[in-house]
């Protein structure tokens, strides 16, 4: 039984859709990143740099325990693990870890800027309105070209890639983004919302979601909490 150490939000629903497709059993430990769970002793032994996910699986690659954080870390893991996801030849291998890589360096850090500051910034700055705005839409059109070469990310196999991508882009209006725009894309999305261990992904902890409101959870998620020492 995997533990994971998570909460609702992309990275974490990441590996919540890994397990699901996988199959493989998991427990769900609530880090509840606007109360500032993540920044207790405990959950910075499993993640020192205080992002969710992380999980432990008692049975690691020499039948020790292992823990691991960073999703796309994680996700990788749980292809090799279970041998799913990741394609085996080596060519296809490599074409799913350079989106892999696109997403955890671009898509993740870009759509999140663009979604902080046209939503969660508590003044509005035109200039990084505009600017992550214009990023998102220019990453949407990468994946669009891409997605009217291939079906999937990786080419013909659905793949670790895809996963990751996916929870990142559900938030799309919220980033300046309509979907009519890039329709291949769009045919990829709608696809992975169909999927049924999709679906279950993102269902977990999906009750314990709530609107960023007080002044607490802001100074946890984005204000002066994040940078004490530890």
């Amino acid at each position: 039984m995997i533990d994971v150490h998570t909460w609702p939000t992309p990275n974490g629903h990441k590996v919540h859709i890994m397990l699901e497709e996988c199959g493989l059993p998991y427990r769900v430990h609530a880090v509840d990143i606007g109360a500032g769970d993540q920044f207790k002793p405990e959950f910075l032994r499993l993640s020192p740099n205080n992002k969710i996910p992380a999980i432990v699986d008692p049975d690691g690659p020499d039948g020790k325990p292992i823990s691991l954080f960073e999703s796309g870390a994680i996700l990788i893991y749980l292809a090799g693990k279970t041998g799913k996801f990741l394609p085996a030849d080596i060519r296809g291998k490599y074409v799913a870890l350079q989106w892999l890589m696109f997403q955890m360096g671009g898509v993740g850090p870009m759509l999140g800027q663009a979604h902080h500051f046209r939503i969660y910034a508590p003044e509005k700055i035109e200039y990084a309105i505009n600017r992550y705005t214009n990023e998102a839409k220019r990453l949407y059109n990468v994946m669009d070209r891409r997605l009217g070469e291939a079906r999937w990310f990786a080419g013909d196999e659905y793949s670790i890639a895809d996963i990751a991508i996916f929870p990142w882009t559900r938030s799309h209006t919220n980033q300046g983004v309509d979907l009519a725009d890039y329709p291949n894309f769009k045919r990829w999305f709608d696809t992975m919302a169909a999927r049924p261990a999709v679906q279950r992904g993102m269902q977990v902890l999906a009750e314990r979601r709530k609107p960023v409101t007080d002044e607490q959870a802001r100074r946890n998620l984005f204000g002066d909490k994040q940078y004490e020492r530890r």
